[in-house]
């Protein structure tokens, strides 16, 4: 069942910092910590903008066996598809499940988004 899960937004050198913290022992990931995270609002705009929305819709609706069936029933090619998807994977949004043939099939792994943004520090 798809969740819902915190995002966070932070540069490439704060995201290394803590990872390197975390390795190091010095820092422990907090429960209430974001599980993802962007390097800008425009990158998180981007992953989640209306047509991908729509995408996840109808994806976690129709549950599609393969991209091209899900090519049929959003109206964007495979190509395009395929980019979005593994982008979305990456962050952890959709899973991407082998299937028969070698098709792959799209799971919606996340509902929705609760937004962590420090403005000033």
């Amino acid at each position: 069942m798809a969740e819902k899960i915190k995002v966070g937004i932070a540069t490439h050198d704060e995201l290394r910092d803590r990872a390197l913290q975390i390795a190091r022992g010095e820092r422990r990931r907090q429960p209430d910590e974001p599980k993802v995270w962007f390097t800008s609002l425009e990158s998180m705009a981007k992953v989640l903008s209306e047509p991908n929305r729509k995408l996840l819709r109808i994806i976690d609706e129709q549950q599609p066996a393969s991209l091209a069936e899900l090519e049929v029933m959003s109206g964007r090619k495979v190509s395009n598809l395929s980019r979005t998807l593994k982008t979305m994977s990456q962050y952890g949004l959709v899973k991407l499940v082998p299937g028969k043939r070698g098709s792959v099939a799209p799971e919606v792994l996340v509902r929705g988004v609760q937004m962590d943004l420090s403005i000033v520090g």
